[in-house]
């Protein structure tokens, strides 16, 4: 997940000084920061450090990263002349993410690098709430109440979304991430009515673009075979489904990518390396599988747990490769 650095200390220390959306503005900490955990732990992909609000901020909306809380919005949403104040985006008003994938691309060499963006509920979630919610109350009234506004919010989040993540793929990244990351507050029958439509032109708008698209969610276990449909190449899987029951769900033709949890890497090593071996194993019911923690890494997480975890990922897998 794109948080790993959270728990480096070379990444603590560069944003000791620096706030989260200038870090993600200058290209120069983005390619650093970047950088840090392929250095440390070996992976096989970078992710690109930045933040699902970027483009909304981009895009003209007041917000900030506030330490401690996450995205808060000067201005929420609630009327169709709020949507209105959301521009179109270009590559100019992002410049800043495509000097960073350009220059990553470069010094990354044969280490493929994943961009990434915030899907369309999840955006609208912060714009409509003012910022991060347990119970998502605001955004459900105005998807509920008035669905006609609803809509257009998110139509007009999905070009931005689109934009930003096309400014990414033609920068050179290798596959693209849409994350819903409150996606799982929703029923089934809301995410196919207010959701899935605006998640399906991100993720078709790419279709053609030439990288593979991954579509990831927190508590979506209900929701799999749903976000199956709205056009991803692979779907992400938290911690709480088994990578085989979340292909039963998703369907036999997507990859999923997952799913250990977090917190188990604050376990003792033989835990983690149980954890480790029995989602390999029930990753193996799908086409592909990449193998990922199930949400965001705890910043007070070890960073020798997670070598020691890529390691292992690397030695089970050729090994495997090796037998056939």
């Amino acid at each position: 997940m794109r948080q790993a650095g959270r728990s480096l200390p070379e990444y603590r220390e560069i944003r000791a000084s620096v706030p989260m959306l200038e870090s993600c503005r200058r290209p120069d900490l983005v390619t650093e920061i970047t950088l840090q955990p392929v250095r440390r732990h070996g992976v096989d992909a970078a992710i690109l450090f930045s933040d699902i609000v970027v483009p909304v901020a981009a895009a003209g909306i007041d917000l900030d990263i506030v330490p401690g809380t996450g995205p808060v919005v000067a201005e929420p949403i609630r009327t169709a002349a709020d949507v209105e104040r959301i521009r179109r985006i270009t590559r100019d008003d992002v410049s800043y993410v495509d000097e960073a994938v350009r220059q990553l691309v470069v010094e990354l060499g044969d280490t493929p690098l994943i961009g990434f963006a915030g899907a369309p509920f999840t955006l609208a979630s912060y714009l409509v709430e003012g910022g991060p919610s347990r119970t998502h109350a605001k955004t459900k009234a105005l998807m509920y109440g008035d669905p006609e506004l609803w809509h257009a919010l998110c139509a007009r989040l999905a070009e931005v979304t689109l934009a930003f993540l096309r400014v990414q793929i033609e920068a050179g990244v290798s596959a693209v991430q849409l994350f819903d990351s409150w996606a799982g507050a929703l029923s089934e029958a809301d995410y196919r009515r207010f959701v899935l439509p605006h998640s399906t032109t991100v993720l078709s708008g790419l279709a053609h673009a030439g990288v593979p698209r991954i579509h990831f969610g927190v508590g979506t276990a209900e929701l799999l075979g749903a976000m199956g449909e709205a056009g991803a190449d692979v779907v992400g899987v938290d911690w709480r489904t088994p990578l085989d029951v979340a292909t039963g769900r998703i369907g036999a033709d997507k990859a999923v990518q997952g799913n250990l949890d977090p917190c188990v890497l604050l376990a003792p090593w033989p835990v983690v390396e149980a954890e480790v071996r029995r989602i390999l194993e029930q990753g193996r019911a799908a086409p592909g599988h990449v193998f990922n923690l199930g949400h965001g890494v705890l910043p007070e997480t070890d960073p020798e747990v997670l070598t020691r975890v890529v390691a292992l990922v690397h030695e089970l897998s050729s090994r495997r490769a090796d037998q056939g």
